[in-house]
Formats: structure tokens, sequence, C-alpha cells
């Protein structure tokens, strides 16, 4: 089969190896789409301080089951499905009390350990989460950055009733958008300074889309949500500026969570956090029951994750598919690899 190598920051070649097997307890999984997200970007471009190289790229992953293990129940070959990417070492105090997302070991499939890109993949069947058949392979590769929006939502706890503010409409941002917005939130804005991504947050049906090159936050806020302000501010973008306006608009005594990896080291007003008593908190990953509510959204029409698709390359484009991300910035969301293309 093929598989592909990033040898070093921005090559990527590709090498023929032989086809693994399911062995005891695991499934062989035809990989059929892989979705590039930012942590990838870094790869490519040598800024992601924890990834080596040569490494094999790939964790947003849909599939098809071609062959099971002995002993693996539950999955069945044909069946649509996709892959949690974590390398856990279940013996941490995280692991051992169900934070695996929070392993003490922690390794990623596609940084730390080898990814799914190739043709196909052995992977161990507690690690694969069935698709609706009737759910697309696009989507499917999508579960897993969506997965990452609802665990980071469930932070703040019960959704329902709530008002919420995301800052950063990318990819991430979005999907916590709609995330909240299907959990039951009462209403949810969402900020940024590109038109372009506001527009797909509107698309995707998130009420104020607010750009704050043009508008100021707390007004907005005020105008959106009244005196009582918001409930919840998800910061998605994750630097001073941002985590800045968080702790400058909140509700005294009402809550940060900060989703997006920061960029360098904080430089905030903390005596404000400590001033108004808010709660600042944060988000890692995912686990299995994020991945499953993440497909009932889907499928219940809560999420839309189209939308959210710039473009296709085949496998071999791949460095291609990177130079498009590049050029196009402003205007690219998710972009999608066909393997099997």
């Amino acid at each position: 089969m093929l598989q592909q190598v990033m040898t070093e920051p921005g090559v990527i070649v590709f090498q023929e190896v032989e086809t693994p097997k399911a062995g005891a307890g695991q499934a062989l999984v035809r990989i059929e789409k892989i979705g590039i997200c930012g942590s990838d970007i870094h790869v490519y471009h040598g800024e992601h301080p924890f990834t080596r190289y040569p490494v094999t790229q790939g964790h947003e992953v849909s599939g098809v089951v071609e062959a099971l293990g002995e002993g693996v129940e539950g999955l069945r070959p044909g069946q649509k499905v996709t892959i949690q990417p974590q390398v856990v070492c279940g013996k941490c105090y995280p692991c051992r009390h169900g934070k695996y997302n929070l392993c003490e070991e922690l390794k990623v499939m596609g940084f730390q350990t080898t990814g799914v890109a190739s043709h196909y993949f052995a992977v161990e069947a507690e690690k694969v989460t069935p698709l609706p058949e009737d759910m697309s392979l696009d989507d499917g590769a999508m579960i897993e950055p969506l997965a990452v929006a609802v665990h980071a939502v469930r932070q703040a706890g019960d959704m329902r009733g709530l008002k919420i503010v995301v800052l950063g409409a990318g990819p991430i941002g979005n999907l916590v958008a709609q995330t909240a917005k299907g959990m039951g939130a009462a209403d949810v804005m969402i900020t940024d300074v590109s038109d372009w991504r506001l527009q797909k947050a509107a698309d995707c049906g998130v009420q104020h889309c607010v750009n704050t090159k043009k508008e100021d936050l707390g007004e907005a806020i005020l105008a959106a949500f009244g005196p009582d302000k918001a409930d919840v501010i998800y910061d998605c973008a994750g630097n001073n500026v941002t985590m800045g306006q968080a702790i400058r608009y909140a509700r005294k005594g009402s809550t940060i969570i900060l989703v997006a990896v920061f960029a360098g080291m904080a430089q905030v007003d903390l005596a404000v956090l400590n001033d108004h008593e808010l709660d600042l908190n944060t988000t890692m990953m995912y686990r299995s029951e994020d991945y499953l509510k993440a497909i009932e959204l889907v499928n219940e029409g809560k999420v839309r994750l189209a939308p959210l698709v710039s473009r296709h390359f085949a496998f071999r484009d791949y460095l291609e598919a990177y130079r498009y991300i590049d050029e196009n910035r402003e205007t690219t969301m998710k972009v999608i690899i066909d393997v099997q293309k």
C-alpha cells in the first residue's frame, strides 16, 4: 500500500509498504478521508513543539472496516467508522480515573506516533467508532474536531438556557458555537476579524456574528444579551487580545474557557480575573462519549459540517493541499484528502 511520510518540514514523500493485517483485538480500516487541521499545518512548517520527523500524518479520519482480528465484537466489515487518535498508557492517575485524554504519557497519531495517512490502517478496535451508514465520509472525517468542540462545551456543564460568546470563528470556534446551540444554549455570539469566517458561521446558524475590528465587543455583548451579558465565553483564538477581551467583558462571577492552544507566553490581566471572581477553565481533546455526542449532533441536524469543507485533494497531492492552505488562509476552513484517489 501507499503511505505518506513528512520527512522534514515542507517535504512529503510516499512509500510503498506492506499492507498491515488486523491482529488480535484490532480492526483493519480502509482509509477514505483525512482532514487537515491547524496542528498539521504547524508540523508542515516545523513549528509543532512535540513532533519529530519523519512522521506519517493524519488524525481526522473516516474509513471503512476492511477486516477484523480475533476477538473483536461490535464491528463488521464494510462498516463506516472513524478512529480516535489518542495513544494512552492506561496506568497513570488520569487514565485510571476515566480522563485518558489527560494521560501522563499521551501520544497522538500523526504527531508522536504513526498517523492514518495510508491506504489501510490497523488499529485497536477500542479506538474505532462506528458512523451511521447515511453519514457522508466527509462528515465522518470531521467528527474528530467536532468532538473537540463537544468536550469544550461540556466543560461549562449544562448549556440549556445559557448565553454564550465564542471568540474566534475558525473551524473549532465555528464548531464550538454550533455545538453550544445544539446542546441547548439560548443564544450564541461568535467574533472574528474576518467577515468571510463570520459569514460561514452565519451560514451554519450562529445568531450573532461580530467583527471586532468594526464593532466594540463590550457594546455588542450588551446589545445582544443585555446587562447580564454572557454566561460563558470560549476563547477559540488563543492570544493576548482575545483572552484580554474575555476577561474585560465577562460578567462578574462568570466563566471563561480557553479552547485554543495559546500563542506564546500569556500576558493577561489576572488582577481583573481575580477581582471579578472569574472562573478560568481549559479543555483538552476529547473522550469516547464526546465522539458519540458529536455523531448524534450531526445526525439530528444540530451541527452542519458540509459548509466548512473548502477543498478536496487526491492523496498524492498532499503537499499541494498544504500549499493551497498557505495561499488561501483567509478563505479556507477545512481541506480534505481523498486517500483512495
